[in-house]
Order: C-alpha cells, then structure tokens, then sequence
C-alpha cells in the first residue's frame, strides 16, 4: 500500500479498488466503468492506461488517459497530480472529458503545453431519467438495426459524428476504428433506427455504455431534412423504453448546451438536468 500522496498507472490487481471509486457516481462515470468492466485494467485490452491518484495510501481518484483523457472523482488535489503526469506523458489523446469543474481545472493546468484547443465546450447538460414519459407515444417504427443494415446505419452515423465533433470519423485509419464501433453497437442490440419508405434513416441513437446501474444515451440524430417535423421524442421515447426494459434502471446523456432544440425534446422525454460535462476537442 502507498503511504503517500502520489499518482500511478494501476494494474490488473487494482481492479475492486478503481471500481469501488467508479461506483461512487455510477451515472456520470458509466462510460469508464463499462470499459474496465469489461476489459479491466490491462492498458492493452482497456485501450489506455488507469493513473490512480492516492491520499493516505488509499486509492481515491481517478484518470483515464487513452484516446480520451477523462478525470474521474477526481479532487482539486488529485487533478494537479494528473496534469503533471498528463504534461510529461504528452498529449495522446483526442479530447479531454468529464464532470465539468475537474475538467476544466485540468485544461486550465494543461492548455499551456498543450493548447491551443480545436473547440472547448465549457458546459454540457448530463441528463438522467429512470421512467418512461406519461404524454409521449414511443415512435413505433424505430427499432433496433439488424447485423445485415450496415450500410443503411453507417452513412448516418458518420453525418452525425462529423455534425458532432467537427471532423469525419473517416480520416486518420480510413475509419476503421469507428466501423468497428458502430459494428459493436448494431451486433450487441443497442443500435436504434426509423427508416423512411425508401430505406433511409431519418432518425437514429445508440445505447453506449452500459452497466448494471446505468446506460448513456449517444449519437442521436434526425436527418437535416426531417428536423422540424417532431420525430425526436417519440424516437427517444422509443430508445428509453429499449433501454428501461433491456439495460438498465437509469438512462443519462449528455448534450451540448447550445443544442436548444435536443434539449426541450430530451426535457419532453422526462430527463431532467443533474450535472454537466466538459468537452476539449484537439
């Protein structure tokens, strides 16, 4: 046992103790406690490396530093350790994101060495709810994709990634890495779509990360020229029932702040703000 304050990338045998500081916020941490859930703490199968930040040689925040760097729990204290190690490892990953005031101290501490920054988005509503809305019908045509519709959910998802973020998810690899993830997504059920007549998606979200006490809602996007026209709610109100019913007890995400009309549409569906996120976007 450390009988300092100190930081140190965990190993395998860390596991009950990074998930006992994951389960203190099983909402706002679900995307990490998914990831070690399933594939530990080797940076191998995790896709990057856990720093744990210890006090009085216990474990009590965390860092995920692999294509995101995300602070997890983490205390005034343990956030000025993480930048120190974040500053001597250099910038490795593609964006910084978490709760928002650690985040934020954090790039306060790192935009020195490693700004300027694509886009910061200071403030992202998390929202959560655990029922289905009394007033809104779920949308009965959105459903989950099948394994052969590949090629009808794909140019969807990349239109809202590059919506999204900024840039395609198909430059760098070619976009296999993203491929591969919507593959998973539609393989393990948790990919949802309306199509039109014509077999375009005109409304599409998936359930990302997933534990047994909470899932987060990501990519949901109504094609441009169907905006307008009152498909988002019923469609999310479609996802939360697959997701009460299927996944978990408590369903999150989060949303741009500026994104007024994702906003109301989510508030229509019985999520109600509980927190916010930070986004640095290289």
């Amino acid at each position: 046992m450390l009988t300092q304050t100190t930081t140190r990338v965990l190993d395998p045998s860390d596991l009950d103790a990074a998930l006992a500081v994951l389960d203190r916020e099983p909402v706002a941490n679900a995307f990490v406690t998914a990831r070690v859930q399933v594939a530990g703490l080797d940076p191998w199968r995790l896709g990057g490396e856990m720093w744990g930040w210890y006090e009085d040689g216990m474990l009590a925040s965390l860092c995920y530093a692999g294509a995101n760097l995300v602070p997890i729990c983490a205390t005034p204290r343990a956030v000025r350790g993480f930048a120190d190690r974040a500053r001597r490892a250099g910038r490795r990953c593609s964006s910084i994101v978490g709760p928002a005031t650690p985040t934020a101290q954090l790039w306060r501490l790192l935009e020195p060495s490693w700004g300027p920054a694509r886009e910061v988005r200071t403030r992202q509503p998390l929202m959560v709810t655990d029922r289905l809305p009394d007033d809104i019908t779920p949308d009965p045509y959105v459903r989950r994709v099948r394994k052969d519709e590949m090629d009808t959910i794909m140019p969807a998802c990349v239109a809202m990634f590059t919506e999204e973020v900024g840039v395609s998810p198909m430059a760098g690899d070619g976009g296999l890495l993203y491929q591969a993830r919507v593959a998973e997504l539609v393989g393990s059920g948790r990919s949802f779509a309306r199509l039109d007549q014509d077999g375009k998606v005109v409304f599409k979200a998936e359930i990302g990360a997933a534990t047994p006490h909470a899932c987060q809602v990501q990519g949901v996007w109504v094609a441009p020229e169907y905006r307008g026209r009152g498909l988002a709610a019923p469609g999310m109100a479609a996802v939360l029932r697959y997701a009460l019913e299927d996944v978990a007890p408590v369903v999150s995400l989060y949303v741009n702040d500026f994104n007024t009309a994702a906003r109301a549409a989510y508030r229509r569906v019985g999520f109600q703000e509980v927190g916010a996120f930070m986004s640095v976007l290289f």
